[in-house]
């Protein structure tokens, strides 16, 4: 009995030390790291036909090719940026014939927006409005390459949508996207109820939203009826579980270390990550819209979402979690004809029939 007992206690402290690594580091002292043996990872095998067929035609992603990804310069990053405009236009216009949604393109307070108009709008939807902020690590996305998502919401949930093309690095970093953003929202408030403008999007974007509300709530100017946060980018600092977890699991993003970190480094434009414009899971949730949250278990930004859920719930937001089996990130959107996809939009239609008004 003496050594079942010395055995318990010799794991409950090793549990103990384990669990107060993250306390640890905060204090100065050198954090506890597990090092985990090479295992193999199946097929999703409970996600749909569609996500499985997907990754089983894919390759393993190469973890160490992604790290050792070289810095851009500033004119390489603009190239690059541009390149991925110019394929993504075509991109966005098949997309837009498929779902029947309706392209149309505009300068509100000198930000150009995109109308993405549904084939049949409803009476009620008509004095609503959706407005879309683009993913892309807040490089990516520039024009109508970045519409994709927006044209999904616009034909699933026949809510007019208003894309914003709002400036990005290099030339742009913090804060002129959220700049941007606050702009065009307080020019629509002289036309739309507040009640009954909806925000969202997805990655850089969820992150963008949360950003852009905390920035209207701290001038007292009234706030969307509803949010959509898919998969934040709410934490530009390597923070979080999943990231280390999930890493070379997610077939899209991969790994943080790499084109991400340096995504976020040029975003930051040499201030702190943690800085809450930058990165919103630490800034302020009291008094948030009701927020619809999106990612998946194979998401590397999966604890990013947890955490910006946990805040909002800590701080009486009415906030709906929606985790889907086997999806790396932002694939909800990826594989639109998934069972994943479809279901997820269709929560989206029920919230936002909930709570607009």
């Amino acid at each position: 009995m003496n050594v079942i007992r010395k055995l318990f206690w010799v794991v409950t402290l090793s549990i103990l030390c384990h669990a107060a690594a993250p306390i640890q580091k905060e204090r100065g002292i050198a954090p506890v790291f597990w090092t985990i043996p090479a295992k193999k990872v199946p097929l999703p095998a409970c996600a749909s036909t569609q996500v499985q067929q997907t990754l089983a035609r894919i390759k393993q992603p190469d973890i160490e090719a992604r790290k050792h990804f070289e810095v851009p310069t500033k004119e390489e990053w603009k190239a690059w940026a541009a390149y991925s405009e110019e394929s993504g236009t075509e991109g966005a216009k098949t997309w837009a014939k498929r779902y029947g949604v309706h392209i149309t393109e505009e300068r509100i307070v000198r930000v150009r927006v995109y109308r993405l108009t549904p084939a049949f709008v409803t009476e009620k939807h008509k004095k609503q409005l959706f407005v879309y902020l683009h993913g892309g690590a807040y490089v990516f996305g520039r024009g109508m390459s970045g519409l994709s998502e927006g044209i999904l919401i616009a034909a699933r949930t026949g809510i007019p949508v208003l894309a914003l093309d709002y400036r990005m690095p290099p030339d742009h970093p913090f804060p002129a996207a959220v700049e941007d953003s606050v702009r065009v929202y307080k020019n629509l408030l002289k036309r739309y109820r507040h009640t009954s403008i909806a925000m969202g999007g997805s990655s850089a974007g969820g992150g963008l939203v949360l950003s852009v509300v905390q920035h209207l709530k701290a001038r007292n100017i009234p706030l969307p009826g509803a949010l959509f946060a898919g998969t934040p980018w709410a934490d530009l600092s390597k923070c979080g579980d999943s990231l280390y977890v999930n890493e070379g699991i997610d077939r899209k993003i991969v790994t943080y270390d790499g084109f991400v970190a340096a995504s976020a480094r040029l975003y930051a434009n040499r201030r702190p990550l943690r800085t809450p414009g930058i990165s919103p899971v630490y800034g302020d949730f009291n008094g948030f819209p009701p927020t619809l949250l999106a990612t998946g278990t194979r998401d590397l930004f999966l604890s990013l979402t947890v955490r910006v859920h946990r805040k909002m719930k800590a701080a009486g937001v009415v906030a709906d979690l929606n985790v889907y089996e086997g999806l790396s990130h932002v694939e909800y959107f990826v594989i639109p004809e998934s069972p994943e996809s479809h279901d997820l939009y269709r929560q989206l239609k029920l919230f936002l029939d909930t709570h607009l008004h």
